[in-house]
């Protein structure tokens, strides 16, 4: 290993124990730090972005059989979710060292972390996905030990180390993985359910960039946000009656090309409305690229409705190579901006984790947790306001 100085022995870190509640999360100030291997870099975190999928791992939601499973990723044969386990994938920060043979030149570059960790060098495809935080150790720590070809230089001085991680390929990539599987293109009405999160926001910014126009789902408080953000109309998801309706009003007649789902449960029925409300006027054939399922994991849907509109369905799980690395492109070119809510210290995940499920009111984007010892740089100028 090669370093720009000394580096510790042991480091601050969240380590998560088990699948349970937040008293899985223990915080650690002796947790050995990492030594990057052949083809990797040690990174000092400066501050790494809060994704739903750490509390979905910690508490054993991704069943794939029965509903009732805790479970977590194991598309490979078996589970990499091992205990301890330092979770948060979406991590920012500098090289401190390289592994034996690393170019030393990068020891000081900033940057920001394709979060996958991938079972082959495909550039285009990615079937067995796991990330770092699930399957090898995150974020939520002092150093981490990533890739090196992962690990994308952002120099962009306009960027502080925060707005780089609320960026972080977890949110970002799965929005761009959506579009893609959907083969989304300019000028096509995208609906966009669970606007108001990473992803959703992040699928905003997107479709605006490929030229497609987004129909964002949310609450009523995040309205003018959403608007701002590059939302063409926003619908309240606490009031669907009527919903194709109101679809076909802000359309003008026509009905949405493809949805970007979210949220699932009762409300799939509701997405696949928009879509096939008038056939005659559609070009393409209705797509739905599903990425979660905050408002529930099961769904009752007529499969009637799925085969005779020609309805394709797009399961999504992280995204590809090449995803990764034209988002960096579009970061580095200031074509995608940050959408920051807040930032707490790695000591106070637990309130962040609170915080972060109870959604409060105006709560955009992402929160970002950062090391306590990177505090006052890093954090602090992002500190979650009094009235928030």
């Amino acid at each position: 290993m090669s370093s720009a100085g000394s580096i510790p022995e042991t480091m601050a870190a969240i380590v998560l124990t088990g699948h349970g509640g937040l008293e899985k999360l223990v915080y650690r100030e002796d947790f050995p730090v990492p030594k990057p291997a052949a083809g990797e870099v040690l990174v000092k975190v400066t501050a790494t972005a809060k994704n739903n999928t750490d509390r979905k791992a910690r508490e054993g939601l991704y069943p794939v059989k029965d509903k009732g499973d805790v479970a977590s990723f194991q598309m490979g044969g078996e589970p990499t979710l091992t205990f301890p386990r330092i979770q948060g994938a979406d991590i920012a920060g500098r090289v401190v060292a390289v592994g034996e043979g690393g170019d030393t030149g990068r020891i000081g570059e900033r940057g920001l972390l394709d979060f996958n960790i991938y079972a082959t060098k495909d550039r285009d495809l990615n079937l067995m996905p796991d990330y770092y935080g699930h399957g090898a150790d995150g974020g939520y720590a002092k150093y981490v030990a990533v890739p090196a070809d992962q690990f994308h230089t952002v120099e962009n001085a306009e960027l502080a180390d925060a707005e780089l991680a609320a960026m972080g390929m977890c949110s970002y990539q799965t929005a761009m993985h959506m579009l893609t599987s959907a083969q989304v293109s300019a000028g096509e009405r995208v609906l966009v359910t669970g606007a108001s999160g990473g992803v959703g926001t992040a699928l905003i910014q997107l479709c605006r960039i490929m030229g497609a126009i987004p129909y964002a789902l949310s609450q009523p408080d995040k309205f003018d946000a959403l608007l701002k953000l590059g939302a063409e109309a926003v619908f309240d998801r606490s009031d669907m009656e009527g919903f194709s309706d109101k679809v076909r009003e802000a359309t003008g007649g026509e009905p949405i090309d493809a949805v970007m789902d979210l949220v699932g449960g009762e409300m799939t029925n509701h997405f696949i409305d928009t879509m096939i409300f008038d056939m005659k006027r559609r070009s393409t054939y209705p797509r739905l690229s599903i990425a979660g399922a905050s408002g529930g994991n099961l769904s009752e849907i007529m499969w009637t409705r799925i085969y005779l509109y020609q309805v394709r369905i797009f399961g999504v799980s992280h995204g590809t190579r090449a995803e990764a690395e034209q988002l960096i492109e579009w970061i580095r070119g200031g074509e995608l901006k940050p959408v920051l809510h807040a930032a707490f210290k790695l000591s106070d995940l637990h309130q962040a984790e609170r915080y972060f499920v109870d959604r409060s009111k105006n709560f955009l984007g992402k929160i970002v947790i950062v090391p306590d010892s990177e505090w006052a740089e890093h954090g602090a100028p992002f500190a979650l306001s009094d009235d928030a």
